[in-house]
Formats: structure tokens, sequence, C-alpha cells
């Protein structure tokens, strides 16, 4: 389950990465759904990486 998740995830990030960057060299806006998406990504990266540091905290004795 951990492997499809990760695999989906970095799909999602690859698609919205190489989009946002084909919109930015035709000087396109880029539309809404591809902004929320990216939104989506980076807040999942950032609260995976809070929760996974607090783990790490954890187990190592600091809290």
């Amino acid at each position: 389950m951990m492997e499809f998740a990760a695999l989906t995830y970095g799909l999602l990030a690859s698609v919205i990465l190489s989009a946002a960057q084909r919109n930015r060299k035709l000087a396109q806006p880029h539309p809404p759904l591809l902004l929320y998406a990216g939104y989506l990504v980076c807040g999942l990266s950032a609260g995976l990486a809070l929760a996974l540091a607090y783990v790490a905290l954890t187990l190592s004795g600091l809290l």
C-alpha cells in the first residue's frame, strides 16, 4: 500500500511541476485546477515532513 501511495504522489507531483514549467515557458496563466493540485501537494509534503520529524524526535528520546 505504501508503494502505491508513493508512486501516486510522485506521479502527481511530476505532472504538476511539468505543467507549471510549460505554462511559465509559454507565458500562460496557470489553470485553477493546477494551482489547487499544487497547493494540495505542497500541503501534503509539509504535513508529512512535520509528522515524520515528530516521529523521529519521539523515537530518539528528545521529546
